[in-house]
């Protein structure tokens, strides 16, 4: 089955990224960096765009913010947390932007960091969180601000660093009469060939789905990563000028990946919704955040990425949490990010996220933030996950290249695809958007 690609949407995208970051750099505050707020002529309602809808999220976001317009009463009357769906998050924000309504403050995506951080549509808050009592920079991570910073200058906080992990349903698994996954890790074993070959025996068996990789869906393909990574493949050259989709090593996993799910029956095929949480699949590639959708329902366990050909590598989606310079107070909401962001906040929002704090990771405390999870999965996948991990694709033209790769991927999802074609042409319509 052919899954057309949205491609009205996927230009508008592109245009709404590239005229809303344009149009904020020069219009509102000032760019640049933000220092001790000063006191409103009235206390002012902060509001800050998220993508989760996950309640328990939300609710830990507000209890901060409550406490913080209760500390601060003279700055701010409340702070709202602002969902917007994942799939629509980037362009419901730029066209915020674009109409002159900003949040104060917004999650983004890592794949567009670069392009939000040269824009200058962010204010840099390094001063802000230097200046805070008790704030402890130094504890910061380097290599988690990397993606977020320009010279001397840091234009979010990397509030999420949440390595990728295979939840896997142990129950099916088990049903199916296969190894645990568990011991394959212990023993070296935990390989994406054996977990596909675990995956479409439990399928068969179940009559359901095998290995997911969670919201690819055939849109978001940058989430591929967490798979390709085992092959040592890249889209593009580490300084992003050159297209690498058709490198030996991409071209091996994309015919990995199209034939575990055309031949194998591993993976679900095009226009196939297998949610791992409700008990669809055996298995499903996400970040430890997900966690909180499992309801006891089945057993199961966390697992490190399996290791491909070019062994096992770590893969962390991140996010960051940006100040707007066209926001109508962002001096307000670099306080607020700093109070948000503090290592007593950040230590219970390691319930869910990761935090880029090395006072933080280390699975006792991350164990007691999350009954869930146990020291040890926390060890292997959160703590030894972060370790020299690299995040999902990035690049400063990331919106066009985005759109564009999913539109020419779109020949890959049948049966009879010739995976090496697919991926020479996609090289051929984005060489141009890399050298822009």
């Amino acid at each position: 089955m052919h899954i057309p690609i949205r491609r009205p949407r996927a230009a508008a995208a592109a245009a709404a990224l590239a005229t809303a970051l344009t149009l904020s750099a020069c219009g509102g505050g000032e760019p640049g960096a933000l220092g001790e707020p000063e006191t409103p002529s009235e206390p002012v309602e902060l509001r800050m765009t998220v993508w989760t809808a996950d309640e328990s999220h939300l609710a830990l976001f507000q209890e901060i913010g409550d406490a913080y317009a209760e500390e601060n009463p003279e700055l701010v009357s409340g702070v709202t947390f602002e969902t917007i769906p994942f799939e629509d998050y980037t362009t419901t924000l730029t066209t915020q932007l674009a109409g002159g309504n900003p949040p104060d403050l917004a999650w983004v995506l890592e794949s567009y960091a670069p392009e939000f951080v040269s824009s200058g549509a962010l204010a840099d808050v390094r001063p802000v969180l230097e200046s805070t009592e008790e704030y402890d920079v130094e504890d910061l991570i380097p290599s988690t601000l990397e993606l977020w910073q320009d010279e001397d200058g840091l234009y979010a906080y990397p509030f999420s660093n949440s390595p990728f992990g295979v939840f896997v349903n142990t129950d099916q698994i088990s049903a199916a009469g296969q190894e645990n996954p568990a011991d394959l890790v212990g023993s070296g074993e935990w390989t994406f060939d054996v977990a596909r070959d675990i995956a479409a025996a439990t399928a068969e068996d179940s009559g359901k789905q095998g290995l997911v990789v969670r919201d690819f869906d055939y849109q978001l393909w940058e989430n591929l990563s967490t798979v390709w990574d085992g092959w040592g493949a890249a889209p593009w050259s580490e300084d992003g000028t050159q297209c690498t989709f058709t490198a030996p090593e991409m071209v091996e996993a994309m015919r990995w990946i199209h034939d575990a799910t055309f031949d194998d029956g591993a993976m679900p095929g095009p226009g196939t919704t297998a949610d791992f949480f409700a008990g669809d699949a055996a298995m499903t590639i996400t970040q430890i955040s997900r966690a909180s959708a499992l309801d006891g329902s089945f057993e199961w366990d966390l697992l490190p990425l399996p290791a491909g050909p070019a062994g096992q590598q770590n893969v962390i989606g991140q996010a960051g949490i940006g100040v707007f310079t066209q926001g109508e107070n962002p001096d307000v909401a670099a306080d607020f990010l700093a109070y948000f962001t503090s290592p007593a906040n950040a230590e219970k929002l390691a319930t869910y996220f990761p935090p880029p704090r090395a006072s933080l990771l280390d699975a006792e405390t991350l164990a007691a933030a999350n009954p869930l999870l146990s020291e040890e999965q926390l060890q292997t996948v959160v703590v030894d996950g972060i370790e020299g991990a690299v995040t999902k694709p990035v690049h400063r033209n990331f919106a066009k290249l985005s759109e564009t790769v999913r539109a020419e991927l779109d020949a890959m999802w049948t049966e009879d695809a010739d995976v090496a074609a697919v991926l020479d042409e996609t090289c051929a319509v984005i060489q141009p958007l890399l050298e822009e």
